[in-house]
């Protein structure tokens, strides 16, 4: 299966840059640039994406607006945002996970780790680098304990099983479905089902929506030492 790429950034070069990196590639091309966020919703849409590299800051409908409406539009649920922007370690982190993305790259990421970022996300995994992952903490932490939680997550952890929370622990931790088989000695398809059921049930678009909701509900507290 080809993976159709959409290309959102202001800057022409960079799209350029961009759409010789995915072509190049034997499983995915792009599908159409966008140089603003609402001819990238537009275009998502017509072009039948089902990756957009989407830039934080562009004119009009910035990427975040972009993205918000992207997850919104149920003629759009498969569709997969990975936010690129040259600003990893601030509220972006947060704001763009929040607004549903599946992922947080830098623009200064290595071109295998952009490639990486389009398969993981089309797969329906968390992608998160090592900086945007310390900034997402750091947010939560600055947070307190009270402010920015939402009750409504933790209603709905009312409904996962015991596993089914242990697991989302382990994935709020960054873990993969190997690394979380390992740790609680269940089989990689085991962890699946409950990251799948666990989706579900709290109504996360993939991993990425699961790590917020996590926070969000307090079962996760990053630890502060």
């Amino acid at each position: 299966m080809t993976i159709r790429v959409l290309l959102a950034d202001d800057q022409a070069l960079l799209r350029s840059a961009f759409r010789v990196l995915v072509d190049s590639e034997p499983d995915m091309e792009v599908v159409g640039e966008a140089s603003d966020g609402a001819e990238a919703v537009r275009l998502a849409e017509e072009r039948a994406a089902d990756v957009v590299l989407m830039d934080i800051r562009m004119p009009g409908t910035d990427g975040l607006a972009a993205t918000r409406l992207i997850s919104a539009d149920p003629a759009l649920a498969h569709v997969r945002v990975v936010i690129l922007t040259t600003f990893e370690v601030d509220d972006y982190v947060v704001q763009s996970l929040r607004a549903g993305a599946s992922g947080f790259l830098g623009k200064g990421s290595e071109p295998e780790d952009l490639l990486n970022a389009i398969r993981v996300a089309h797969g329906g995994e968390a992608l998160l680098s090592p900086a945007a992952t310390k900034g997402l903490i750091a947010r939560f932490l600055a947070q307190g304990d009270d402010d920015g939680r939402d009750p409504a997550h933790s209603d709905r952890l009312g409904t996962l099983t015991v596993r089914e929370r242990e697991v989302l622990v382990q994935v709020a931790g960054g873990h993969s479905n190997d690394e979380i088989a390992e740790r609680l000695e269940v089989s990689p398809l085991t962890v699946k089902t409950h990251v799948n059921r666990a989706m579900a049930k709290l109504g996360a678009r993939d991993r990425a929506q699961l790590v917020v909701i996590a926070y969000e509900s307090g079962l996760v507290r990053p630890r502060t030492d």
